[in-house]
């Protein structure tokens, strides 16, 4: 289902507050996480690398402007685990955030992380998403 609003001009905040239970990508060890997200692929935000860890504790926030008119409406997370060659993607989501502008109030909820395949679970990101007008 696709939301066919306009934004008006504004901010929107994201704060990666944390992930949790990340599934392990690497044999030995714990993963190295970082979140990688964006809402057009040409500019994409990315948080700091947590080292040895598979429930990180990010709190960092990041900001989108918004123009008049828009019709971005939802961010693309990806969860990575960065490894001595490259990096292995634990799990991404899709987050639809019309409804934090409609009713202009901040949201702050866990969101489930899907792998490539399969109903397993890869993990959970918590996420506060705002938005401030201007």
């Amino acid at each position: 289902m696709f939301s066919h609003h306009t934004n008006p001009e504004g901010v929107l905040h994201v704060t990666v507050v944390e992930a949790r239970k990340l599934k392990d990508e690497d044999l030995i060890g714990k993963n190295d996480p970082y979140v990688e997200f964006w809402l057009d692929s040409k500019y994409k935000q990315r948080t700091k690398q947590l080292d040895g860890t598979n429930n990180p504790v990010f709190n960092q926030t990041f900001t989108f402007p918004l123009e008049n008119g828009s019709s971005h409406h939802k961010l693309t997370f990806e969860v990575h685990d960065k490894d001595t060659m490259g990096s292995d993607k634990i799990g991404d989501v899709t987050v639809d955030f019309a409804d934090v502008i409609k009713q202009n109030r901040p949201r702050d909820e866990w969101y489930k992380l899907s792998g490539k395949i399969g109903l397993r679970s890869h993990g959970e990101l918590r996420l506060i998403i705002s938005f401030v007008r201007h």
